[in-house]
């Protein structure tokens, strides 16, 4: 086991290249597709997109376009969280690569897109409410909504978690990636949750290699 390191959720990072109300822009390299960005936070209101700069800058460093997209978080009101990405993505209108963390992977996959990369992500709700994640994030997030309309049914995505992941447990995506084996699941050992969205970590040039192969 390994303690979780927190610090990249305090991390300062410079401005982004265009701030709107609903979303971080940065500008990379045009002929490449945007890598759309939704956070984490199990869907609660006092996690946003700010603390996912340092990992918007890394990537724009590395050429790549940017667009980090907000959306609302209103426990009880999954509809409008799932409208908000929808519009975000259908917004960009070009070639996009969806890159979700945590319940931002959940999003990711609930989008289908064509190209998603869900790190760690809040895969099966059934499981996450089973394993109470984040003290009945799953119950606060859907309110009175069914559940079986926020499943994810994504089946050519890919799933990156660490194996020691302490806040979505790596058996999370392991039953998606069962129940939707054309899916490919890659297994980061030594690594927790927010490793993957830290540029600093032994886990940062994989995702970079997924998204690379994404883009070969």
């Amino acid at each position: 086991m390994i303690t979780e390191d927190r610090s990249i959720l305090d991390l300062e990072a410079p401005a982004p290249d265009l701030a709107l109300p609903d979303a971080d822009v940065y500008f990379g390299d045009p002929a490449r597709p945007v890598v759309m960005l939704l956070h984490g936070g199990f869907w609660r209101p006092e996690y946003d997109r700010i603390h996912l700069r340092p990992m918007a800058v890394a990537l724009r460093d590395l050429g790549w376009p940017v667009y980090s997209a907000e959306f609302r978080r209103e426990p009880g009101n999954p509809v409008a969280t799932v409208q908000d990405v929808r519009a975000a993505f259908e917004a960009i209108n070009r070639d996009v690569i969806v890159v979700g963390h945590s319940a931002g992977g959940h999003l990711a996959l609930l989008l289908d897109a064509p190209k998603t990369i869900a790190l760690a992500p809040v895969a099966d709700l059934t499981m996450a409410r089973d394993l109470d994640l984040d003290n009945n994030a799953v119950n606060d997030f859907l309110g009175s909504h069914s559940q079986h309309d926020f499943e994810p049914r994504a089946q050519q995505a890919v799933l990156v978690h660490g194996i020691e992941d302490e806040v979505v447990p790596y058996p999370v995506s392991q039953a998606y990636h069962a129940r939707y084996p054309s899916t490919r699941l890659v297994p980061l050992p030594d690594t927790g949750h927010f490793a993957l969205i830290d540029p600093r970590s032994d886990a940062w040039p994989i995702v970079i290699q997924e998204l690379d192969r994404l883009l070969a």
